[in-house]
């Protein structure tokens, strides 16, 4: 590590936020301290629209840190750099040292300067023309090439320091989790699921999971499947405490009492009550769903109708235009896409009607019901509520 390397954050739609701007600043700081505690000590700051990220020690993994950083979501991109006094033979030297293993594999270089301190003597432009100048003498073997240049050397002129840095690779981008409220997620061991924890993640919003066992028709190595995907989620969205809610009462029920055309509908209004209950108790606003429209029989525009009427709070459902190849592609991305396909059944495959309905009738399906005592086995499966906090 150079004794001097940093890290820029910069912030995305942060920066549109207004009047809120500060709030919404304060709790992504907060978050990159968060997350960035078990890389060593940084100190975490932020100026004109960046998030800096200083180590205090040299006991510090910048690389631990620098990957760290692209997971909180708020931050639009990443980049190590090193800053100098603002001047341009302090910005050549700082570039000759600390990039020359990147001139030495390039052909081609450019720089390019954006002067966030206005009162700075030099515009960009100029500051660009002299520092790339003193650079081609310094590396006559690299071409100047301000078009496609296999190098592009970056100054920032900023409040104290100039800072010098390769290309910035992408972060999570989105809102930073906690400023969109909080909201209880129904996760599965499937793929969809965790994707969709993580889209609403994104998007600002804390998440606690509901997850339902049915002993002895699923194994103790599907919820641990499933409390590993919540622990992978935990890299984006912080720590997650996950309610396991016992399932099992309910479905031999349903079997016992109910049309198998409607047992997965069924269920799933089951699975929607509970998870309301689970949203109240924990002060939430809402429910995170991994449906998307057709995928499946219970995925229906009518079904999601049936499985939407027996709550009163929205229900979020991030995946809904999506299709498979989509999903698989995001759960690959974020990391979840191995655990994923694991084959342990969780309970939405226990019981699966040979010929589920597709185009259900709302009020027959609350008729099938009738034969169900609903609150009882609600209260019931509530009683056996357990939870588990997982945490990166």
């Amino acid at each position: 590590m150079n004794q001097n390397e940093m890290l820029l954050l910069k912030l995305g739609e942060v920066v549109l936020k207004g009047q809120n701007r500060r709030s919404f600043e304060d709790r992504l700081v907060s978050n990159v301290r968060r997350r960035l505690k078990g890389c060593g000590s940084f100190q975490v700051y932020v100026r004109q629209s960046t998030i800096y990220a200083e180590p205090v020690n040299e006991r510090c993994d910048m690389e631990a840190a620098y990957d760290a950083a692209r997971q909180v979501f708020g931050v639009v991109s990443v980049a190590r750099a090193v800053p100098c006094e603002k001047t341009v033979p302090a910005i050549v030297d700082t570039a000759r040292t600390y990039l020359a293993e990147a001139f030495a594999q390039a052909k081609s270089f450019k720089v390019e300067s954006k002067r966030a301190d206005k009162t700075f003597y030099m515009n960009s432009i100029q500051v660009s023309q002299a520092v790339g100048g003193d650079l081609a003498e310094l590396f006559p073997d690299v071409a100047v090439d301000v078009r496609r240049p296999d190098l592009t050397v970056y100054v920032e002129i900023r409040e104290k320091y100039a800072y010098v840095h390769a290309s910035a690779v992408p972060g999570a981008g989105g809102l930073p989790v906690g400023m969109g409220g909080h909201a209880v997620s129904l996760l599965s061991g499937g793929l969809d699921s965790p994707v969709s924890s993580w889209m609403m993640a994104r998007r600002g919003v804390e998440l606690e999971m509901v997850h339902f066992v049915s002993p002895p028709y699923t194994s103790q190595q599907a919820q641990d499947k499933v409390l590993e995907l919540a622990r992978l989620l935990t890299a984006y969205c912080g720590r997650l405490l996950v309610h396991i809610v016992p399932f099992t009462e309910i479905q031999e029920e349903i079997r016992k009492k109910c049309p198998e055309e409607y047992f997965t509908l069924i269920m799933r209004r089951f699975m929607m009550r509970l998870a309301e209950a689970v949203a109240k108790r924990a002060g939430a606003g809402a429910l995170v769903t991994g449906e998307s429209l057709g995928q499946v029989a219970s995925q229906t525009m009518m079904a999601l109708g049936v499985t939407e009427d027996v709550v009163s709070m929205p229900v979020l459902r991030p995946l809904i235009g999506m299709d498979k190849v989509e999903i698989i592609r995001m759960a690959r991305e974020i990391g979840t896409y191995e655990t994923s396909i694991l084959p342990y059944e969780d309970c939405c495959t226990v019981f699966t009607p040979r010929h589920p309905a597709t185009r259900p009738n709302l009020e027959d399906v609350r008729r099938a019901e009738e034969a169900l005592d609903v609150e009882a086995l609600v209260a019931r499966s509530l009683e056996g509520e357990t939870w588990v906090r997982v945490k990166f």
